[in-house]
């Protein structure tokens, strides 16, 4: 499959620059992007293989980004998208889900969190054309 591109969004510096040190350590081409614009635009351009968003972010929010991964699929590819958000009450985890979102993370959480996840995704994406 090659080396993994995983994009991530999130509209703090500080969270976005340690989630891309972790995740670039563990193996894993990395993509950034701090408000949801940027990330639309570099999801098109990118074709990451995994999608890390977080939901409050200026211009597009993480669920914008996320209806926009779902009602335009990149070709023939599957791309998961993990919610990570301090947003953690049952109807924003459902507004996850009922958009199609494949894991949600609250926040605060562990980067090693983060990267189990990518790697439980990175573990689905065969699957899904079997």
């Amino acid at each position: 499959m090659g080396a993994i591109k995983v994009l991530l969004a999130d509209d703090e510096e500080s969270i976005l620059e340690i989630m891309a040190r972790k995740v670039g350590d563990a193996g894993y081409g990395v993509v950034t992007a701090n408000n949801g614009k940027t990330a639309w635009e570099k999801i098109q351009a990118e074709e990451p293989d995994v999608i890390i968003l977080d939901v409050t972010m200026p211009g597009l929010n993480g669920w914008e980004v996320l209806k926009h991964v779902r009602s335009n699929p990149a070709p023939k590819k599957w791309q998961p998208v993990i919610i990570v958000s301090a947003l953690d009450q049952a109807d924003h985890l459902k507004q996850g889900f009922d958009l199609q979102a494949d894991h949600y993370i609250s926040k605060p959480c562990r980067i090693e969190d983060i990267i189990r996840s990518i790697r439980l995704m990175v573990s689905l994406i065969p699957m899904r054309y079997a």
